[in-house]
């Protein structure tokens, strides 16, 4: 059991997702107290010595690694019921910005005030630089989407595309929407925005993947300077986060 909580302490460690599971009531009683280590990947460490049960719990903790919030799930197998009280343990929370522009700078604030690891990506080494983005806790010349590729993208993640530019904007869109990200947002009016979308179709995604897209980005707070467009959208991000509905949208085209 102290291995199991050494891997646990390592995985928080190194602010990877985890869940903790434990049996904590069964109606043999036999098995009291065995738990799994569930990771995102939905292999687990440990035993409860039934692995139906352990199959159906693993989902359960799968998603629970990115709900964080702990609780207990009754199972019944072959008329015996079990109590499993799952805990997850979600990566800190990490906000990717698409294209280092005048909305970015003040995003990054905003991101990092509210415990968000920022992460810029701008394949244009004039615009992202460390004089404009002192407080991002990632900065990287290249190509958005071939970074992306690279990167661990989980439900923890978000990501706001605020290139502007087709070629930087779409290769992202794809990299992105085929990952389980918790928030996707790109920047552009609703004209901009379907033309995009028709042109990610022909390209092969699919209306659900396309549905995920949150566009025109941010909230409609009647947002004009940068900071203020740039508090929609991380009020959209946090509210997404939440799972709050997104009542209404930041129109760009008024811009």
């Amino acid at each position: 059991m102290s291995a199991l909580y050494e891997e646990l302490k390592q995985q928080l460690a190194q602010e990877r997702g985890v869940a903790l599971a434990t049996l904590v009531r069964s109606s043999s009683g036999q098995g009291i107290g065995a738990k799994l280590l569930v990771f995102p990947d939905k292999s687990f460490h440990g035993s409860f010595g039934l692995p139906e049960l352990e199959a159906r719990v693993v989902e359960d903790a799968e998603q629970a690694i990115w709900i964080g919030e702990p609780g207990t799930r009754l199972y019944t197998l072959h008329e015996q019921t079990f109590e499993v009280f799952i805990e997850g343990f979600p990566p800190p929370p990490r906000l990717i910005i698409v294209g280092a522009g005048h909305i970015a700078i003040p995003l990054t604030t905003f991101a990092r005030t509210l415990g968000y690891r920022v992460v810029v990506i701008d394949a244009r080494a004039a615009f992202a630089t460390r004089e404009r983005f002192p407080h991002a806790d990632e900065l990287i010349v290249a190509w958005p989407d071939e970074v992306l590729a690279r990167m661990d993208l989980n439900p923890s993640t978000a990501v706001a595309i605020l290139t502007h530019d087709p070629k930087f904007d779409e290769p992202s869109l794809k990299v992105v929407l085929s990952r389980q990200v918790g928030y996707v947002g790109a920047i552009g009016s609703r004209k901009t925005s379907q033309e995009r979308n028709e042109r990610l179709k022909q390209q092969g995604l699919t209306d659900e993947q396309l549905s995920r897209i949150h566009a025109p980005i941010g909230l409609n707070i009647g947002a004009k300077t940068p900071e203020e467009m740039a508090l929609a959208i991380m009020a959209e991000i946090v509210a997404s986060r939440y799972g709050k509905d997104r009542t209404a949208i930041l129109d760009w085209s008024r811009k």
